[in-house]
Parts: structure tokens; sequence; C-alpha cells
């Protein structure tokens, strides 16, 4: 599926006016949740994949880590984004002087279109399922889908009441392996809904249920700047190769 350009330059302006909250990220003994956006020139474009398949494993095996995933756009692998989690600010920090963190700032000084965009997250809603419940096959290719709004003044408690009601619907429906819904830090009104699913059959079988109607017919009334669909991101993982949620 072809990325469309309105979408990227939405998320661009995004994530711009989201950029800079390195002092927004909380409590420095509060499990920090960091979403990073590099969009790659064509040229460093296998660079990248390496070097951020590197940090991501280097991460796994470091203290204080408790997820590490790499991603690259459905459609443009010139974008990637890295998910991470760590027990606290001190761990991801620490990190940050890695060897492997360094070959990818040193990438970045000369292989980027734009500047690198960090987005420090809190988790409002979050639950993965058991490998054991819902097995990978060896042809499965995972699609992650990301959502990001901001909802008008006085919709957010009703949107995390929306998420919360059908949470429980969504955790056995077939194909759907990670969802979690979270809030930009320091604007309350920011939110990233992921969604991993097995494949694209699991993602489009999900579009079609019903219980996400509430969902979408808030998302349409209620976002800043509608249509709400500018914000969507349909990514592939590609490291770790076997999800890590």
């Amino acid at each position: 599926m072809k990325i469309h350009c309105e979408w990227r330059l939405a998320l661009s302006s995004f994530m711009y006016t989201w950029g800079g909250i390195l002092l927004g990220r909380g409590s420095d003994r509060a499990v920090v949740i960091v979403l990073t956006k590099y969009h790659a020139k064509t040229a460093y474009q296998h660079e990248f994949l390496e070097g951020l398949s590197a940090y991501v494993f280097s991460s796994l095996e470091a203290t204080g880590n408790i997820m590490s995933e790499a991603f690259y756009e459905k459609g443009d692998f010139c974008i990637m984004w890295v998910m991470e989690r760590w027990g606290n600010y001190d761990f991801y920090k620490k990190n940050r002087r890695s060897s492997e963190a360094g070959v990818v700032r040193h990438l970045a000084k000369t292989g980027l279109i734009t500047a690198v965009e960090t987005v420090f997250l809190k988790d409002l809603l979050l639950f993965s399922l058991a490998r054991s419940r819902n097995p990978l096959k060896e042809n499965d290719r995972q699609i992650t889908v990301m959502l990001f709004i901001e909802v008008k003044s006085g919709a957010k408690n009703y949107f995390r009441s929306i998420k919360q009601a059908i949470i429980s619907v969504f955790r056995d429906k077939p194909g759907m392996l990670h969802f979690q819904l979270s809030r930009v830090r320091c604007f309350r009104r920011r939110f990233i809904v992921c969604k991993k699913f097995r494949d694209w059959d699991a993602f489009q079988y999900h579009l079609k249920d019903p219980a996400l109607q509430p969902v979408i017919t808030f998302l349409q009334s209620a976002v800043k700047e509608p249509p709400y669909e500018k914000g969507y991101h349909h990514l592939i993982q590609f490291a770790p190769l076997y999800g890590s949620f």
C-alpha cells in the first residue's frame, strides 16, 4: 500500500510540534516509553536498516530494557521507527552512550532528509497476547498500525472510556497480537494508538469488526484536524524478526 504524501506531511507537522519534549519525560524512576522517527536518504537506507537493527538487538541485551523494536513504513522503506521501553530514564540514557547508538547518531549527521524526531509516551492501555495462545506461523508477516491523533478539548476522557469499553472485545479477536493506547507526555490531548496483527488479512478483519464502530464514529467528529485517517501509519517490523511484545 502506498503511503499518501499528505499523510507524511501531516505526520511531519504532527511530530515537529511534539519535538523537543525531553524535559517532559516524567519521573526518572518511571517506565520510559520512547518513539523515534528516522527519515533516511535513499542512499543511506540500508545503512540505517543495519544500524537500527544492531541498536535494537544491543538494547534488548542492555540492563533495564523492557522492549525494543524497529519498523519501516509499508510503501516507504526510508521512513523508520524505533519503539523502546525502559525501566527508567537512567537506563535509557545510559544505553544512548552505547557504541550501537553512536553508529546511529553518526549516520544521522549526513544520512537523514529531516532531523531525528523523538517523543516520550505514557501508557494508558496495553495488552499483548502470549505467543502460546496465538503462535506465529512461519509465513506470517506481521502488520503494525499506528494512529496519531489530537482530540478536541473535552473529548480526551470520552476517547479513553471508549477504548476501555472495547478492550476486552479486541483481546479475543483472531490475529490481534498487541494493543497499546498511549498519551504524549505534556500534551494531554495527543494520543498514539498502536496495534499489531498477525498479517494483512487479520488487519482487514479488524477494520470490519462492528466493535470498532464506536471508535470510528468518535474519531470522525472529535479529532482536532480531520480526517483522522491522516494520522495512520502501516509499519513492517524488521528488528527483531520475531515480535518482542
